[in-house]
Order: structure tokens, then sequence, then C-alpha cells
């Protein structure tokens, strides 16, 4: 009984047992199914409104990554990448290292060709201990999941963001191959900093940018290294925000996660303990890059202005894909502005490559001379407020600079000087500042128009008289003048009057016009009637570049080709979008730049540039003109040979005189003199057969011809004329102008014909006393003994005072060197520096100041020019001479 007892109370309590079990099962699975219900529809409600994607869209989204432009030197040579954000340079998984692929699957996906997209343990293990809120988390994102969430969702913490994460995840294994997804996450992941501090993305940069290595290259301690940083980018790179290498106890962060990944390869099987061992000894800070300077902080000028290039002619590409014609992108700002950026973000994202024309050879040697040079002037000091601190502080106001190198017939820009400090003055004093350009203007406006009009040729006559002109009352850089002078050697002296008595008989014409075909950009409506523009006196000035490229147009014959620095653009796939075509437009004939040119071989040889000609290491064809504005606030030399031109420009940011410390620094024309000089040989260095056009010479094209013509009117020679002297050879365009009409300079008596001197005189007027000069003088009356002791006796004076005589209309004496002696004004512009006292200093025995130093028009001289805005001077410092 006892027994059957015992089985049937075991057979009640199975039972039981089993009935609970069944029901505990059965709810259970209703349990699960509810929940899961639950988390399904909530599941459902977190994705509901992320669209279907199709795969089409979903693979460009992935495969679509900002890539950072490449910018280059002339010749394919390196400067660095496009100022961004970001850096990053794309790569194929072929060309990337198996260490960095099997460290990258160890730590972050080790069941990557394994699963569809997500791991559920994974999931569910960080969903739990994201629920309870651990300390540890592990994480559970696979290597689809961390593309989905860069490329087409975004870093939000949320449960909604996950959701769509894991859906878009799944959906991409069916859209891409592993390894695309594999080599996708390899060039999108971020990797922290490189050596010069910057952002960095991708295995191929970061593995430039940390051990300046191909991905291709890297051993496996420094593949493990990379590999580990994308799980804290910033506290695992090894470099500042400066590209200053961590402090060891900051580096230890990222050498500890180096040896977690070590860790993980060897318990995962893909490298031995021989390897693993040997890893973890490695000593990995040997190989860290060496901080380097950012391209904009090594070259910032250059790397500033070929992005500004870049950008213009991205614009314009653009605009023309849009249907839009690019010449309104000049004539409507909001349009420009849109289409600037457009063109800059294109630039910094698409990964071209952008080819510049700049020689680095030549800029780096024109960096030094730039550097070195010791006679700028004097830097003096202003008070600014400080745009973060909002405190005052002295920074320098130095004497800046701005020089330029071309190409005469390209166009090609192979180098210049931005300024002296970036740092402190980011203007492109060679590119956009815009100046008075002094009496380099004269060449362009007044001289060649006027032999292309057919009005002069080299030798003929012009007037070196004063005048009043409705209250306007200019002068030479001496004071003095001299009577009737050719062409030739008022051109070579610089002299004021006569430029601006010639322009008076051309203007009509409007030879300003010619600038705007020589690219000056910024011309005004007063500038084409005001007589002081013949002198250099524009409204907004000009710049480096488009004053020398104006000079290459007589270098290349007549044929302006405007300057570039951009050779092309090449997109990411290798295609060309952009390669520059240089275009030659006619300005002059060759017959007038070749004369021209002629006249300013003299400038060099006897006239205001004897110092930069002195200056000179070597030998060859150069023609040149000097420049200075209103009280020297800016000075200037442009010069050229066949091959290339220089131009260079020295002056104070804000307008100011540079005629100061004179003892010191010596006169501000000799300084530029000086500079020219020195840069050109800085081209010689870099480049002999461009400074020296390979030995070529300008030579005279058909049409001009030497012939001789009277002096005096500048018309065929008559006895009368050749009898007193005045005989004169010289250039001519034949096909333009020949002195064959009748001489009138003479009277039947032997005096001067009074309708000569009213011809000569012209609109301006002056006193017809002042036409000749005494020395023309004593040729008309030999037998005057009075008048030649009294010469004689001025000549004695002046031998006492050592100034040597330049009234003879053959003088070879720069007209600087008897204008910058001790004179009064000289005295009260500078007490403490007397021009050309210092004799340690260099200097030439024919031109120890130049025709630069002195104005030949003083500013109470242009502000009486009735035909000047006032505001003029406010603008460029306007007003010049030499």
């Amino acid at each position: 009984m006892t027994s059957m007892s015992w089985m049937k109370t075991m057979r009640i309590t199975s039972s039981v047992i089993w009935n609970l079990c069944l029901l505990f099962v059965v709810l259970s699975v209703v349990g699960f199914v509810f929940v899961g219900s639950i988390g399904a529809g909530y599941f459902a409600s977190l994705v509901k409104e992320e669209p279907l994607r199709a795969k089409a869209e979903m693979r460009s989204d992935i495969l679509t990554y900002d890539e950072t432009s490449d910018l280059y030197f002339a010749g394919g040579k390196y400067l660095g990448k496009m100022r961004s954000d970001l850096e990053r340079r794309e790569t194929t998984l072929d060309k990337v290292s198996p260490n960095v692929i099997n460290a990258v699957l160890a730590t972050e996906d080790e069941y990557f060709y394994e699963h569809n997209g997500i791991v559920p343990k994974a999931v569910f293990r960080g969903l739990l201990q994201d629920v309870t809120n651990s300390a540890t988390q592990t994480g559970g994102s696979t290597l689809t999941q961390q593309l989905i969430k860069n490329q087409i969702l975004t870093n939000e913490v949320s449960y909604e963001r996950k959701a769509k994460e894991l859906l878009l995840a799944m959906r991409l294994e069916s859209f891409m191959e592993k390894d695309e997804i594999l080599e996708a996450y390899l060039n999108i992941i971020p990797y922290g900093r490189n050596s010069s501090g910057r952002n960095i993305a991708g295995i191929e940069t970061a593995a430039e940018g940390i051990f300046n290595k191909k991905a291709n290259d890297l051993n496996l301690a420094q593949a493990a290294y990379i590999a580990g940083i994308p799980q804290s980018p910033y506290a695992y790179t090894p470099f500042t925000q400066q590209g200053k290498l961590k402090d060891k106890e900051s580096l230890a962060h990222g050498i500890n996660r180096m040896k977690t990944v070590l860790y993980r390869m060897h318990e995962s099987g893909y490298i031995t303990d021989k390897q693993y061992k040997k890893a973890l000894k490695y000593k990995i800070k040997k190989d860290f890059r060496k901080s380097e300077l950012r391209p904009e902080e090594k070259y910032p000028y250059v790397t500033y202005e070929i992005e500004s290039r870049a950008k213009d002619i991205m614009a314009t590409i653009l605009a023309k894909k849009d249907g839009i014609d690019p010449k309104r992108l000049k004539n409507e700002k909001k349009l420009k502005e849109k289409y600037t950026i457009l063109a800059d973000r294109e630039l910094r994202s698409k990964g071209y490559k952008i080819y510049s024309t700049i020689d680095k050879k030549m800029y780096d040697n024109m960096q030094n001379v730039k550097d070195n040079f010791a006679y700028y002037g004097a830097t003096f000091k202003k008070t600014v407020t400080d745009s973060e601190t909002g405190k005052s502080k002295q920074v320098d106001v130095p004497v800046q600079v701005g020089s330029i190198v071309m190409e005469n017939k390209t166009g090609k820009i192979l180098s210049f000087i931005g300024g002296r400090d970036f740092k402190l003055e980011e203007l492109n004093h060679a590119t956009q500042a815009k100046r008075s350009n002094g009496s380099t203007m004269k060449p362009l406006l007044v001289y060649a128009p006027a032999i292309e009009y057919g009005v002069i040729g080299a030798g003929s006559p012009v007037v070196d008289v004063k005048f009043n002109h409705l209250g306007w009352s200019p002068s030479n850089i001496s004071g003095d003048t001299r009577g009737i002078i050719s062409a030739r050697e008022a051109l070579k002296d610089s002299q004021n009057l006569t430029a601006i008595r010639l322009y008076s008989q051309i203007m009509n014409r409007r030879p300003a016009d010619l600038l705007a075909k020589n690219g000056f950009s910024h011309l005004d409506a007063d500038d084409y009637t005001n007589y002081a523009t013949s002198i250099g006196a524009l409204k907004y000035g000009v710049t480096v570049e488009e004053n020398t490229n104006a000079f290459a147009t007589f270098a290349n014959g007549g044929k302006f080709v405007d300057g570039y620095m951009i050779s092309k653009i090449v997109d990411s796939d290798g295609k060309t979008v952009y390669k520059h075509k240089s275009k030659a437009k006619q300005v002059y004939s060759p017959q007038t730049s070749y004369i021209i040119t002629d006249m300013m071989r003299d400038v060099l040889k006897q006239g205001t540039g004897t110092t930069a000609n002195a200056g000179l290491k070597f030998s060859a064809d150069f023609a040149a003109k000097t420049g200075t504005s209103q009280d020297y606030k800016d000075v200037w030399v442009v010069g050229y040979n066949p091959d290339i031109s220089l131009g260079v420009w020295m002056g104070y940011d804000t307008p100011q005189t540079l005629y100061q410390y004179n003892e010191t620094y010596l006169q501000p024309g000799t300084r530029v003199n000086m500079l020219w000089a020195k840069l050109m040989n800085s081209v010689y260095d870099s480049n002999p057969k461009l400074a020296t056009a390979s030995g070529k010479r300008f030579t005279p094209p058909a049409g001009v011809v030497s012939q001789t013509f009277c002096g005096l009117s500048g018309r065929a020679l008559s006895s009368a004329c050749s009898k007193a002297g005045f005989s004169r050879t010289d250039l001519f365009n034949s096909q333009v102008m020949l002195p064959t009409s009748p001489d009138d300079s003479f009277n039947s008596s032997g005096g001067l014909n009074p309708d000569f001197i009213s011809r000569m005189l012209g609109v301006l007027g002056g006193d017809p006393t002042g036409i000749l000069s005494s020395k023309e003088k004593e040729k008309l009356n030999p037998t005057n003994t009075d008048e030649k002791d009294k010469d004689t006796e001025k000549d004695k004076n002046k031998d006492k005072d050592t100034q040597p005589n330049n009234n003879s209309s053959n003088s070879n004496t720069n007209s600087d060197t008897n204008s910058n002696s001790n004179t009064d004004k000289d005295k009260n512009k500078d007490k403490n520096a007397k021009p050309n006292t210092d004799n340690k200093k260099p200097t030439t025995d024919k031109d120890n100041s130049t025709e630069q130093d002195k104005d030949n028009s003083t500013e109470q001289d242009k502000d009486k020019n009735p035909n000047t805005d006032k505001d003029k001077d406010k603008n460029t410092g306007t007003s010049n001479n030499n």
C-alpha cells in the first residue's frame, strides 16, 4: 500500500510539474511573441519614415565622399592639399596592405565575411548594455553599419537612427559586394590628424599623414596603430592640432590601443606568436612623421592665389554646365557670389588636381632675396585692436613689396612676391594691390601711342617748358626745364612736362583704350580725360601684374597675352576639365613696340635705371622704365628681355612717403633699382636661359628705319637747321610717319619762326623764351660772347658745387643726380638723412640716386589740376613723375 501510495503521489506530482512546464513554455512563447510583436512594432515605428532606397541611390550615397584637391607647382611638383576641414585621398583595396585589412577585421568586425550586415548577438548585447546603463560599452556595429552611419545617416545617438542603420545595413549587403563595402569603409573612416594638424580620413591619407608611407607599405605595428585610431580618433592620433607630436603620456593612449589591436589579431589567428611578440616590442614612435607646415603656412601667397584663381575658373565651368553665359558672372554680383561658393565646394571636396605655372625654384630664390634685402626703408608701428581679445596691441608697418615674373609670349606667371610677411598682411601686393604706377605709365599711355599714331618717332622733338593750365602748373623732378629735347631723352630721364604736353596732343584719340586692351581692369571715366593720367595719376591704380603684363606687350611685338597662373585642372578620374590656352591680341604694331623698346634700352644704359643695370651679374638685351608716384608713395621698375618681364613695386600699405632715413636706406628710387637687379639675378640663378633670353636680342621689324631730320621741328632737315647744328638721326615707323614735311623752325632772318614756336607749345602754351636751352640759343647766336661768358661762369660755379650739367639735350647724366642734391626741400623732408651721403652704401659712378627719387609734380600741383579728381590721391596717392 505504501508503495502504491508513493507511486500515486509521484504520478500526480510529475503531472503537475509537466503541466506547469507546459504552461511556462506556452506563457514564454506567448510572452516572446508579445514582446517580439511590441519590439517589431516599435522597430517599425522607428523606421516608418525611412524611404525605400533604390540600389543605384544607395551605391551612389556610399561611394560618393569628399576628397581633398591637390595643388602643384610647375612641372608637376607637389605643393600640398587645398585648404579644407578634412583631408582625404581615395585608394583601392588592392593598394592596401593585408596587415591593415587583417587589423581592421580583427578589431572592428571579425565576422565581416559571414554576416549579412548585422550581428544579432552584438545588437542585443549592445541594447542590454544600453538599457542597464552598463559601464562597459563593447559596441555592436559592423563595418557595414559604420559605413551607413557615416555616409547616409548621422552620428546622432538615438534608437531611431540605430533602427534605420540596421535596416539599411542589411539592404546594402544585397546591393554591394563585401570587398566593395570594405574598400568604401577604408576610404571614409576618420583617422584623427596628420603631421600638419589637419583632420584626416581614409587609410591612404592616414598612412601618408602619420607615417609618410603608402597604405600598401605599412608594416604590422604601423597597420595596428592606424587600425586602432577610429575608435577614438583624437585621443589615439599622435599629433596635436598644431601638428606637433604629443607628449609621452598622451602618446601612450594610442600605443596601448595598438597593443590591443595586435592582441585581437593574434587571438583571431591573423598573426603568429612570433609576429605578435615582435610587434609588441616595436618602437612605433620613431616612425611618426616629422611635424610639417601646411601649404598655406609654408607657401601662403601661392596657396591662396592658386585657390582663388582655380575658383574663378571652376565658377565659369559650373555656370556653363547650367547654361549660363559666363560673361554674366563679371556683371552680376549675386550670380558671381553663388557660383564662387559652388566652385569652392566643388574644389574642396571632389579631389581635383590643380596645376600652376609657378616655378618652385624661382619662387624660393625670389623669396630669399625679398627676405634678405636690407634697403626697403623704415618700419613704423601702429596700434590696432586684437580681434580675439579686444585689447590694443602694437603691430609693424613695414615697406611692402610686390613683384612678378611673366613669360612674354605665353603670359605664364613664373613667380611672384606677394608681400613681406603673410602673417602681417595677407594682401597679395603682386596681384591684388592697386597703386599709382608713376612714370611707368609714360611709355604705355604717351610715347608708344604717339609713335603708333604717327605723331612722333624715337628722336622727334618734344617740349620741356612749364605751363599753367587752369591753375595747374606741374613741374619736372629738378624744377628746371630743357626746352626742346628729343622724345628719347625725355623718356630716358622721365621728364614730366614733355609727357603731359605730348599726351595733350593725342588725348582726343583715347589712348587709354590701349590701357584697357593691355589688361588694366580698373580704369575710370576720368582716366580718359585727365592730363595727369599721363604721369600715372589713375583714380584707382593698377596691380603689379597688370602693369608688368602691359610691358610684356612691348616685348611680345605689340601683342597682349593675358597673364595666367593655372595651367590645367584634372578631376579625380584623370579627366582634364580645364586647360589654359593663351590668346594674343594686337595692341601696338611691331614697329611701335620695337621703337619704344629701343628708347627704353637707354633708361638702363644712361637714364633712370642705371643702378638696376649696374647691379646685374649677367648681360642680356633689356629695356625698362622706372616710376615714382607723388611724394615717393610708390616706386617702380618694370623691365623685360625678349623672353620674360619683371616688375617690382615698393610702398607702404597706407600710402606715405618713402623719402625718409635715406642716409640709412638710400634714395627710394635707388632702393627699387637695387631690388629689381637682385631679383633678376635670382631669376638667372633659377633659369639662366630665361634671364638671358638665350642670347636673343630685339630686332627691328620691316618698316623701322633710321632717318636724319631737323631736331628742332621734327621735320625734314633744312640747310638752316643743319647749319645751326640741330641735325638729328633716329628711328621712325615708315608705315605711319617720316619727317618729310618742310622744316618750319627758322624764319628768313635766321631766327625762330613764331608759328613754329606756337605749334610746338601747343594747346597748353607756355613761355616762348623757354623753347630753347641756353646752349641751343648759343648755337643760334655763336658771336654772342657775352652769353658765352655767362654760360662759362655758370659752369664754373656749378663745378665748384660738383653739380653735373645736364642742360645739353645729348647729356647722359641722370636727371635725378641733379635733382637729388641737398636742396632746401630735401632738407625739410629729411633733416636726418641727406641724399647720397652714405659712402658705405652700394652705388655706381653713374647713378647714386635715380630719377625716381624726386617727384616731378608736387601735391599742390596735382590738386590744382582741373582735370584731376581730388579723391584720386585718397585712393592711390597719385600724381607722379619718374
